[in-house]
């Protein structure tokens, strides 16, 4: 069932994103004492006396944008607005009503949707301060006094919106079956457009501009292959250019993104080529366990021979050699040139890395690698391996039980590796060992 929207607007720096964050209970937006940090459209979930809201975090609304990058911040603040349910307009009590907080109001009173008015920055427990009530000049009866730094009026406030949106009899959504995607790489390799083009609207800002995703957007995708959340990231730069704070928390957020997603597209610009920054942030991910795709974007733009498939995956895989089993996808975001694949490839990368085997299979299969390939031996002592379990998916986990832990060389590992990818076709995922030792009679 359908979860109330409500969008959090306001000009640049008035505490939007740390109302945002008190909402949904955690530093999802990031903050800082600049105007002008959130550009995109950010999404939480919030939860008050037992009914949810999807509450979404918007660009400082400039009335009258002079630059190109804040005029497409403001069309982001008006699609938020006109997806939502009601409408949480914040402003500056020691500031007082600005002529962009009466221009803004007059935007909403265009849209019909409920509004109510937040008084932030209102740090003091008590009667109102008299220039609270000079908000009403805003022509909104809804009017709240909140501290979203110390939370003072929040429960207020969230009854103020509960009372102005429509909750159905269950308002809780079913999201084990959604698969979330996190689209990593580099800046300005086409990221935002890639999810633009999926969801088939500007749900995120494209630009020239390397860097215009700061946060980590989610945008939510239903086709006939399933429900997705797709993430769109910051680009990852190099530590050493990583410099404004800014942009360090912009990748943190990222990195972040990375750890909670069950697929990672990493996005590689198809005329540049991979690079030894896509292999670190590759690396990065594979470190966490996730399973993993190289998309190949702006396939349109490579002048084409009979071999240029072939020859771009053995450059892949030269890089990204130490994921022998990465799969990749030819892209365009611009043209929508094997989007539909690319749907194809997480459902079964997903699928893969969500696998469980059975006990019985897997010492099957563990029997027939020994016959064929005897353990190594050191110093005259066998490796002998008694049995072999799954332990957790995502990544796919085994427990190897063995006499002597020292005695199972990479080499074997791998071998063992290569076994379960070929009997059970996990060609895919990351796999994981965990190497225990045990005598016959019982652990050591």
């Amino acid at each position: 069932m359908a979860v109330p929207v409500v969008a959090i607007v306001g000009r640049p720096n008035v505490g939007k994103s740390s109302l945002f964050n008190r909402l949904v209970g955690r530093n999802k937006a990031i903050t800082l004492d600049m105007p002008g940090v959130t550009r995109d459209r950010i999404y939480g979930d919030c939860s008050w006396r037992g009914k949810n809201i999807s509450v979404v975090d918007t660009g400082g609304l400039e009335v009258h944008p002079e630059e190109l990058l804040k005029g497409k911040v403001r069309q982001q603040v008006m699609l938020a607005v006109e997806e939502a349910d009601a409408v949480i307009l914040v402003v500056d009590l020691k500031i007082g009503v600005t002529n962009d907080d009466l221009e803004i109001a007059g935007l909403l009173k265009k849209t019909t949707k409920s509004v109510v008015v937040a008084v932030n920055k209102c740090d003091f427990l008590g009667a109102p301060e008299p220039e609270f009530y000079e908000f009403y000049s805003l022509g909104f009866n809804n009017l709240i006094e909140i501290s979203s730094i110390h939370g003072h009026g929040i429960g207020e406030l969230l009854d103020l919106v509960w009372s102005n949106v429509e909750f159905e009899n269950d308002a809780s959504v079913r999201a084990a079956d959604v698969l979330r995607v996190a689209v990593i790489g580099k800046p300005n390799v086409g990221k935002s457009s890639l999810v633009n083009c999926i969801a088939k609207k500007d749900q995120v800002l494209v630009s020239e501009i390397a860097g215009t995703t700061r946060d980590s957007t989610d945008t939510l995708i239903e086709n006939e292959e399933g429900s997705f959340v797709f993430v769109d990231t910051a680009g990852l730069r190099k530590r050493g250019k990583v410099g404004e704070d800014l942009e360090y928390f912009s990748v943190r957020r990222a990195l972040k993104s990375i750890n909670n997603a069950d697929v990672c597209l990493m996005l590689i610009d198809a005329q540049e080529g991979p690079s030894e920054q896509d292999s670190k942030i590759v690396g990065y991910a594979h470190e966490q366990g996730k399973a993993l795709i190289a998309v190949i974007n702006k396939w349109d733009l490579v002048n084409k021979t009979e071999n240029t498939t072939t020859c771009y995956k053995s450059k892949l895989h030269a890089i990204f050699s130490f994921i022998p089993h990465l799969t990749c996808c030819f892209v365009s975001a611009k043209t929508g040139l094997g989007i539909g694949h690319l749907f194809v490839e997480i459902k079964q990368v997903f699928e893969q890395t969500s696998r469980r085997l059975t006990t019985g299979a897997l010492n099957v299969m563990l029997a027939e690698a020994i016959e064929k390939a005897q353990p190594p031996s050191r110093k005259g002592k066998p490796l002998k391996i008694y049995y072999i379990t799954q332990i957790g998916v995502k990544p796919p986990t085994f427990v190897l039980f063995v006499n002597n832990r020292e005695l199972l060389h990479f080499s074997y590992e791998r071998y063992l590796e290569n076994q379960i990818r070929e009997v059970f076709d996990l060609k895919f995922p990351p796999i994981r060992f965990v190497v225990r030792e045990r005598t016959r009679t019982g652990r050591k």
